[in-house]
C-alpha cells in the first residue's frame, strides 16, 4: 500500500512550530533544528530542498534563520505560510528577550547564569557543526565543489576574512562555473 505525503500544516500551524523552534534554541542551532522538524520528524520535504532553501537565505541580506522559516512557510503554505512562519520564528523569541534582558542585570553576577550561558553556546555550536556536516555531505564528490567548500572554509575560519565577500566571491564563481558546465 503506498504510502500518501504528509499533509501540509496549517499557517498556524506553522507559527506554532516556528515558535517553538524559536523559544527552545539557542545560538545558530536553529537551522539544525528547522532539519530536524520539517525533513527529518515531519518529512515535509527532502534534505536536498531544505539545503537549497538554507543556501538561498545564506545568501540573501538579513538575518539566515529568519529568511529559513520565510521559506519554508512560502514552500510549505504560501505567502499566508511565511508571514505565519516569520511572526513564529521572531515574536516570541523577541518577547522573551525583552523579559530576560530586564532580569538579566540581577542575574549577571552569579556564577551559575554564566556557566548556563557556556552551556548553551556549547549546544548552539554542536547544532552548527552537526548542520555543516549534512550539508558538506550532499557536496558533489567532485573536485570543484570540495575546493569551494575547503577554500569557504578556510577563508572564513582559519583567515578570518570577510563573510560578505567570500560569499561573494565564492558563490559568484560557484555558480558560474555550474552554469557554464550546464
Amino acid at each position: 500500500m503506498p504510502v500518501s505525503p504528509p499533509e501540509r500544516p496549517s499557517a498556524l500551524q506553522l507559527f506554532l512550530i516556528f515558535a517553538r523552534i524559536g523559544l527552545t534554541s539557542f545560538g545558530g542551532g536553529l537551522s539544525g533544528w528547522m532539519l530536524r522538524e520539517f525533513v527529518q520528524r515531519r518529512r515535509l520535504m527532502s534534505e536536498e530542498d531544505f539545503l537549497n532553501g538554507l543556501s538561498i537565505a545564506q545568501a540573501l541580506p538579513g538575518v539566515n534563520v529568519t529568511n529559513m522559516a520565510i521559506w519554508i512557510g512560502y514552500k510549505l503554505r504560501g505567502r499566508n505560510g511565511a508571514i505565519a512562519s516569520w511572526l513564529g520564528i521572531v515574536v516570541p523569541a523577541a518577547l522573551v528577550i525583552m523579559l530576560i534582558s530586564s532580569v538579566f542585570t540581577s542575574l549577571a553576577g552569579f556564577e551559575l547564569t554564566h556557566v548556563a550561558l557556556a552551556g548553551a553556546a556549547c549546544a548552539a555550536i554542536g547544532l552548527s557543526l552537526s548542520m555543516g556536516l549534512t550539508a558538506a555531505r550532499r557536496v558533489p564528490r567532485q573536485v570543484f565543489p570540495l575546493a569551494i567548500m575547503a577554500a569557504t572554509f578556510v577563508a572564513v575560519a582559519i583567515l578570518q576574512w570577510p563573510l560578505i565577500w567570500t560569499v561573494l566571491v565564492a558563490g559568484s564563481l560557484s555558480v558560474a562555473v555550474t552554469y557554464h558546465r550546464g
